[in-house]
C-alpha cells in the first residue's frame, strides 16, 4: 500500500487542482451525452465515476481521462431504441426494457476489452494510419452534431396502433426557437470568449452557470435538464451512490436471443473504447514523453465497464478532450484521474437538483464547441497535398463513421490503407539482368519486396525457356515477406529444372533462409550459403578508398 501511495502521489498538488479542474468540465458534456444515448443523465455521471476511478488506479496511462464519452454513447442510441420495442412486445410487457439491453451490453462490452488485453492486442493501435485517425475524428465530430441538432426539438409520448410506446421529436418553432439559439450562442460565445480574458475558470463550466443563470433569473421558458428527463419518462435526477442494480438480473432475458442482440453493439463499442483509448494513451505519451502500456489500459478499460454495467453505469473510454484538459493544468499521475471520479461523485450525490436546472441550451453549446474543437480542419488544407489514396481514406472513414459507426469505419479505412500499401510495393519490384563474360551464366538482381502483390511481376521478369544453362537469382536488395512468395520462388525453381537448367539463390538474409528451408527441403539444393553480402565488400578491401580508412565515418 506504501508503494501503491508514493507512486500516485509524486505530483500531488497538481494532481488533485488538475483532477477538479476535469472533474468541472466533465459534468456538461456527460450529461449531453446522455441525451445523445437516449438514457437517464445519472446513468451517464455513475459510468464516468466508475470507470474513471477504475481506469485511474489500475489503468496502463497515468494522466488518461476515461469517463462516458460519446464515441461509445452514439452506438448505443439504436440498441436502446431496439431494447423499448422488444420490452413491449414480451408476453409481460417491460417498460425501459433498453436500459437493461444497455447494461447488459456494456458488461459484454467490459468482458471483451479485457480479452483484448489479455490476448495484447493493444499494440494493434501503431497500425492505425494517420489518414484513418483524421477520418475518425471528423466523422465522430459530425456524428455529435447531429445528435444536438436533434435537442431542437420535443419529445413526445406516441401510442401506435399496435399499442407500442415510441417517442417522436416535434420540432421547435416561434420565440422558443429563437430563445434557444440566442442560449446556445450564448454559451458558445462564452466558451470562446473566456479563455482569452483568463485561463484560471474553466470555460465549459462559467459557460453552463452563466447560461443557466441568464435562464433562472430571466423566468425563460425553456427545456431543462429536469425537464427533459421528464419528457422522456423518467422521474429526474436522484443523486445517490451506485449499487448494484438488482433489476438487470430479474428482468433481462438470459437466452441465445439476448446475446444475438447485443453482441454486435457491445463488439463495437469495445472496439470504439479501445481505439479511442489508445489513440488518447498515444496523445498522452508524445506530451509528456513517457510511455503508457497499453494492453493493461485495455484490461482496465474492460474492468471499469464490466463494473459500470453491474452497477447500472453505461459505457465509456478515454476522452481527449479531458485528458487535454488533465495535462494541461499539469496532471501527470493516477491521482489525477482519481481526484477528478471523487470530485465527480461528490456532484451526484449533493447538485443534482442545481444540474436539473441546466437548460439544454448551455449543453448544446458545449456540444457544438467540443465539435468544432475535434473536427480535424486541417484536413481541407491537405486534402489536395497528400496522396491521393489517403485522401480517398480520409473521406471514406468520415461517410462510413456517419452513416454506420466508428469502428466499421476504423476497420474500413485500415484496410483500405493496406490495401493501397500493398498496391504500391507491388509495383516497387525490379529486376537487373546481366551475363556473365562467357554468357553461360545469367543472373537476375531482385529490387523490392516480393510478396502477394508483387509475384505476378516477379514471374514476369523471368525467361526460362530461352536462359541459359546456369541461372543465378540475387536477393540481395529483395525480402521474401510471406507464403506467395515462397510459393513463387518455389514454381519459379520447378519450372528451371524441368527444362534441364541450374538454378541458384543468393544473397537472401537469415530470416528469408529459414522461411524458405522450413517450406521446402528443396532449397537446401539451391540456395548458396556461403556468400557474403556484396554490399560489404567495398569496405573490407581498403584498396577501394581514395583517402585513409580512419578518416570515413561509418553509421
Amino acid at each position: 500500500m506504501t508503494d501503491f501511495i508514493r507512486k500516485i502521489t509524486p505530483n500531488s498538488k497538481d494532481d488533485v487542482l488538475a483532477g477538479i479542474t476535469v472533474s468541472l468540465a466533465m459534468i456538461p458534456e456527460v450529461v449531453a451525452f446522455a441525451f445523445v444515448a437516449q438514457i437517464d443523465p445519472l446513468v451517464a455521471l455513475s459510468g464516468a465515476f466508475i470507470i474513471g476511478l477504475i481506469t485511474a488506479i489500475f489503468g496502463g496511462r497515468p494522466g488518461l481521462i476515461s469517463g462516458a464519452a460519446g464515441a461509445v454513447a452514439v452506438i448505443f442510441v439504436h440498441l436502446i431504441s431496439e431494447g423499448h420495442t422488444k420490452g413491449m412486445l414480451f408476453d409481460q410487457p417491460i417498460e425501459n426494457m433498453g436500459y437493461f439491453y444497455l447494461l447488459a451490453a456494456v458488461i459484454l462490452m467490459g468482458i471483451i476489452q479485457i480479452l483484448a488485453g489479455v490476448f495484447k492486442l493493444g499494440r494493434f493501435v501503431r497500425l492505425i494510419p494517420h489518414p484513418v485517425m483524421l477520418g475518425f475524428v471528423n466523422g465522430l465530430a459530425i456524428v455529435i452534431f447531429m445528435a444536438q441538432v436533434r435537442m431542437f426539438s420535443h419529445k413526445q409520448l406516441n401510442i401506435t396502433a399496435e399499442g407500442v410506446k415510441e417517442y417522436i421529436n416535434i420540432p421547435m418553432q416561434g420565440a422558443e426557437l429563437w430563445t434557444m439559439i440566442g442560449l446556445v450562442a450564448l454559451t458558445m460565445g462564452i466558451i470562446w470568449l473566456l479563455p482569452k480574458v483568463t485561463t484560471k475558470l474553466p470555460a465549459a463550466l462559467t459557460a453552463i452557470l452563466v447560461t443557466t443563470g441568464v435562464a433562472v433569473l430571466g423566468g425563460l421558458d425553456v427545456s431543462t435538464v429536469g425537464s427533459y428527463i421528464v419528457e422522456g419518462g423518467g422521474n429526474g435526477l436522484k443523486g445517490e451512490f451506485p449499487t448494484p442494480n438488482l433489476e438487470l438480473w430479474q428482468n433481462l432475458p438470459f437466452n441465445l436471443d439476448t446475446l444475438k442482440f447485443i453482441l454486435p453493439y457491445a463488439f463495437l463499442a469495445a472496439s470504439v473504447g479501445l481505439i479511442e483509448s489508445l489513440m488518447t494513451m498515444n496523445l498522452v505519451d508524445e506530451l509528456t514523453e513517457t510511455r503508457g502500456n497499453g494492453n493493461r489500459e485495455c484490461i482496465a478499460q474492460g474492468a471499469g465497464n464490466m463494473v459500470s454495467g453491474l452497477f447500472g453505469g453505461t459505457g465509456g473510454c478515454g476522452m481527449i478532450g479531458q485528458t487535454v484538459i488533465n495535462i494541461n493544468a499539469g496532471g501527470r499521475g493516477r491521482l489525477s484521474g482519481i481526484m477528478m471520479a471523487v470530485t465527480l461523485l461528490t456532484f451526484i450525490l449533493f447538485t443534482d437538483k442545481y444540474i436539473e436546472q441546466v437548460p439544454i441550451a448551455a449543453l448544446v453549446g458545449v456540444m457544438f464547441m467540443m465539435v468544432i474543437e475535434t473536427f480535424a480542419w486541417s484536413s481541407f488544407r491537405i486534402i489536395r497535398k497528400i496522396p491521393v489514396a489517403d485522401a480517398v481514406v480520409l473521406v471514406i472513414v468520415s461517410a462510413v463513421t456517419v452513416i454506420y459507426d466508428l469502428a466499421i469505419a476504423v476497420f474500413v479505412g485500415v484496410i483500405i490503407s493496406a490495401l493501397a500499401f500493398a498496391w504500391e510495393n507491388a509495383k516497387r519490384i525490379r529486376a537487373r539482368k546481366r551475363f556473365s563474360e562467357d554468357g553461360k551464366t545469367k543472373t537476375y538482381e531482385i529490387w523490392g519486396p516480393l510478396f502477394f502483390g508483387s509475384i505476378t511481376a516477379f514471374n514476369e521478369k523471368f525467361d526460362v525457356k530461352n536462359d541459359p544453362e546456369e541461372v543465378v537469382i540475387d536477393f540481395v536488395e529483395s525480402r521474401v515477406s510471406d507464403h506467395s512468395a515462397l510459393e513463387a520462388i518455389f514454381n519459379l525453381v520447378q519450372k528451371y529444372e524441368a527444362e534441364g537448367k541450374r538454378i541458384q539463390l543468393k544473397h537472401l538474409s537469415e530470416d528469408c533462409k529459414v522461411l524458405l528451408y522450413k517450406s521446402s527441403p528443396k532449397f537446401k539444393e539451391v540456395i548458396v550459403e556461403d556468400v557474403d553480402d556484396p554490399r560489404y565488400h567495398l569496405a573490407e578491401n581498403p584498396e577501394n578508398f581514395p583517402k585513409p580508412l580512419s578518416e570515413y565515418k561509418f553509421f
